[in-house]
C-alpha cells in the first residue's frame, strides 16, 4: 500500500511528543513502557501509552489506546487462514489503511493535554515490521507530517553481548531499523542490571556501547566451529557495521532512577520536548518547581551519570555494594517518613 495515494484525515489535531519503542521478542519493551508510565507519572509528566500489538488485548500497563480496539490478530488468523507472522504484517496494513481512526483517538486522548500531550507507542516484536515492512514507517512518517515528533527507542537485551556471534546480530538489526524508520534513534542495551550474573565480559562495558572495532570479535568467532566456517562472512558483516558508523548503544536498568532519567532526558534532547504544565496558576507553578525539584534529587543522590564508566561500576564492578548502599537510602527514607507521619501537627 502505497503512502502517497493514502488521503491525509480531515479532522483537526494535536501535535504531540513521544516514543516508538521497538526491539526483537524478550527486549523489555512492555516492561519499559510500563516503567516509563510510572516513572512519568510520578514527576506529574501526562503520558499515554498505545499498543500497536495486536496479539496482546490486555497489556501489562494503564493502555489509552490499543489498536485490538480497531484489529485484534486471532480474529485476522481465523478468517483469513493466515499464521501468526502473515497475520501480524496485516494487521499493521489495516491500521496504515485506517489511519484516521488512530488520529482521531489520539485527539481524543490528549485533548485536555494542552500541548504538552506525550505518547509512547509500544509495538509488536516482529522485526520485519521494523527492518523491511513499509506499514509502521508510512504509519509514522504521516504523523511527523501531522507534528507528532517521535524518536525510536530501540531495546535489545543486554545479554547478547556476552556472545561474540549474537552482539554482531544485534548490532546489524539495530543498523537495519535505523536505516529503514530514518527517524531520530536511540540503541539501547535493556536489563543491563541482570549483565554481571552472565559472568565478566571479555572487554570493558564501553566496547559494546560505542561499538569500537568489532574486528576484535573476529579471532573469537574463529576459535567457534559453528561460527568460523562463515569466516569471511563474518568479516564482512563487521567491515559492514564499520563502514557505516551509526550504531551506539545506552544502558538501560527499568527499575533504576537514575538510568531511566538519563534515556529519558536523552530522548527529550532528540525530540526537543520540554514539559510545561498546563495550568499557568500557582499550583501549576509548584507543579514545575516540583518536577524540577525531583529531577535534580534523583541525579545528586545516586551521584551518577550517563557516563558507561559509571554504569559499569554500578551494575558489573561493584553491584552488591551499591545494592547494599541503595538498600540502606531506601531504610533510612522509610524511617524519616514514620517520623514525620507519627510527629504531631502543630497546625492542628
Amino acid at each position: 500500500m502505497s503512502l502517497d495515494n493514502l488521503p491525509e484525515p480531515s479532522i483537526q489535531h494535536k501535535s504531540a511528543f513521544g516514543q516508538l519503542v521497538t526491539g526483537p521478542p524478550g527486549a523489555g519493551k512492555s516492561t519499559y513502557c510500563h516503567g516509563l508510565h510510572q516513572f512519568l507519572t510520578a514527576l506529574n509528566r501526562p503520558i499515554h501509552i498505545i499498543n500497536l500489538d495486536p496479539a496482546v488485548p490486555n497489556p501489562p500497563y494503564p493502555c489509552s489506546i490499543n489498536i485490538t480496539e480497531l484489529i485484534d490478530l486471532d480474529s485476522v488468523m481465523d478468517e483469513y487462514g493466515l499464521g501468526p507472522n502473515g497475520a501480524m504484517l496485516y494487521c499493521l496494513e489495516y491500521l496504515e489503511a485506517n489511519f484516521d481512526w488512530l488520529v482521531t483517538r489520539l485527539d481524543e486522548v490528549l485533548e485536555n493535554e494542552g500541548g504538552n500531550g506525550y505518547v509512547v507507542f509500544d509495538t509488536p516484536g516482529q522485526v520485519e515490521l521494523w527492518t523491511n515492512h513499509e506499514s509502521l514507517k508510512n504509519v509514522v512518517e504521516r504523523l511527523g507530517k501531522l507534528e507528532y515528533r517521535l524518536a525510536a527507542v530501540h531495546l535489545s537485551d543486554a545479554h547478547y553481548i556476552t556472545d561474540a556471534s549474537k552482539f554482531i546480530s544485534v548490532v546489524l538489526l539495530a543498523l537495519r531499523a535505523m536505516l529503514q524508520m530514518e527517524m531520530p534513534h536511540v540503541n539501547v542495551l535493556s536489563k543491563i542490571d541482570l549483565l554481571s550474573t552472565y559472568g565478566e565480559l571479555p572487554f570493558d562495558l564501553s566496547y559494546y556501547t560505542e561499538v569500537q572495532d568489532l574486528s576484535y570479535l573476529l579471532a573469537k568467532l574463529d576459535s567457534e566451529p559453528r561460527a568460523a566456517k562463515f569466516g569471511k562472512l563474518n568479516k564482512a558483516m563487521v567491515e559492514l557495521v564499520d563502514d557505516f558508523g551509526l550504531v551506539g548503544f545506552e544502558t538501560l536498568a527499568v527499575e533504576d532512577k537514575s538510568s531511566m532519567i538519563n534515556l529519558v532526558r536523552l530522548v527529550d534532547k532528540m525530540t526537543g520536548y520540554i514539559f510545561i504544565p498546563h495550568n499557568q496558576d500557582q499550583e501549576g507553578d509548584m507543579n514545575m518547581i516540583n518536577t524540577q525539584a525531583l529531577f535534580g534529587s534523583i541525579m545528586s543522590s545516586t551521584g551518577r551519570g550517563n557516563d558507561v564508566r559509571d554504569v559499569q561500576e554500578r551494575w558489573l564492578n561493584n553491584k552488591e555494594a551499591y545494592d547494599e548502599f541503595e538498600r540502606d537510602q531506601w531504610r533510612e527514607e522509610w524511617e524519616e517518613r514514620k517520623r514525620k507521619a507519627a510527629k504531631p501537627d502543630n497546625n492542628e
